[in-house]
């Protein structure tokens, strides 16, 4: 009969065999050490709410040395990184829509004579706004450059102009959110973050669970082809996944007013390859996975970096080069643009394809993954 006194020699044995338990389950114990590196990793590094050197594209018609004296000082405040040169208009405004610049910079004709006269010529900065917190530090620099950037210029019998009034007029236009609302780049970014980690996890627990259960022998014995169920197991989850969906985009519109400026056909054919992608990281999860703990580990190693490096939480741009390369390998990243893009910018079929193709390499490299592993555990 065991006694009810504590036994040391007892204790010691259970603390033991969790020990020799943990040596076993090395992807646990993996997954334990790694998170939190990672965390460390993306936090410490990767996150900045303060983006500098922010792509803008210029519409320069005067060539004048105050116009290049201001654009220079732009791009020395650190927060404008002038990589494009519009010839028109509409070119302008097609980079600014399709999200290749962040900022469109309009120089008129006349602007260094207009300089020299006193009559105030106005520059006109529009920004990409579905993200607030992207622009505002650098838009809160233009005031102070549009009051001092020309000092250097205005000398002899211009330096009267130095003074105030401001020798130029600054129009700044913020595009597609021009209140600056929050809920305007959340919310639509919720849609993405939610069907990631749903996706995922429902997927990778699906088949891991019917493994535990030994419902998976049956599976196995079965004349189907590994295509097949992943197929089968991939399907009913894209339902679930619209289902999820119209919710969020019910609640977008009604409770927070965002606007629904594009095609929501557009998006739901979108959605499809955006899911399918998600349950294929989560049916290759379960492959690899041998337990429901391990399959919850590796969909929360994957849902991390996704939220985190996608700019959903923080701008993509203001991340250094390597978190942005890691970011671009994620479908949400691409689906964030996106989304965003459809409802906020009423961006078209041809100004989504360059996030469409990133996505659809990912399912098609995915797919090939989770097959491959499928077969191994036909062996």
């Amino acid at each position: 009969m065991m006694s009810g006194r504590f036994s040391f020699a007892r204790f010691l044995a259970v603390m033991v065999k969790e020990f020799i338990q943990m040596r076993r389950d090395r992807l646990t114990f993996a997954m334990m050490v790694a998170i939190p590196i990672m965390q460390l990793i993306l936090f410490g590094f990767a996150i900045n709410s303060d983006p500098k050197r922010l792509p803008a594209a210029v519409l320069a018609a005067d060539d004048s040395p105050f116009a290049r004296t201001l654009v220079a000082a732009m791009v020395n405040s650190g927060y404008f990184a002038i990589n494009r040169t519009a010839r028109s208009e509409a070119e302008l405004h097609e980079l600014l829509a399709e999200g290749h610049v962040q900022f469109a910079v309009t120089i008129p004709a006349g602007f260094g004579r207009d300089v020299q006269r006193g009559t105030r010529p106005v520059l006109l900065v529009e920004a990409d706004a579905t993200d607030p917190a992207a622009t505002s530090n650098a838009l809160a620099s233009l005031t102070q450059i549009a009051r001092n950037a020309l000092d250097p210029d205005l000398t002899g019998p211009l330096r009267g102009l130095r003074s105030t009034p401001d020798p130029i007029e600054l129009r700044i236009h913020r595009r597609y959110n021009p209140e600056g609302i929050t809920q305007y780049n959340v919310v639509p970014g919720l849609m993405g973050t939610i069907l990631t980690m749903t996706m995922v996890m429902m997927t990778a627990l699906a088949v891991t669970r019917e493994r535990e259960r030994g419902t998976m022998e049956n599976l196995l014995a079965m004349p189907v082809r590994p295509f097949e169920v992943m197929l089968g197991k991939i399907l009913p989850y894209i339902a679930v996944g619209y289902v999820q969906v119209v919710i969020i985009v019910t609640a977008a519109r009604l409770l927070f007013g965002v606007p629904i400026v594009g095609s929501l056909l557009l998006l739901s054919l979108v959605m499809i390859l955006f899911i399918a992608a998600n349950l294929a990281v989560g049916f290759t999860f379960s492959t690899v996975a041998k337990n429901q703990l391990q399959a919850m580990q590796m969909s929360f190693f994957f849902f991390l970096p996704s939220i985190l490096l996608s700019g959903f939480m923080f701008p993509f741009r203001g991340m250094p080069d390597w978190a942005q390369v890691i970011g671009e390998a994620l479908p949400l990243t691409h689906f964030l643009r996106i989304v965003r893009g459809i409802l906020l910018k009423g961006n078209g079929l041809t100004d989504i394809l360059g996030e469409l193709w990133p996505l659809t390499a990912f399912l098609v490299v995915v797919t090939v993954i989770a097959l491959k592993r499928y077969r191994q555990t036909l062996d």
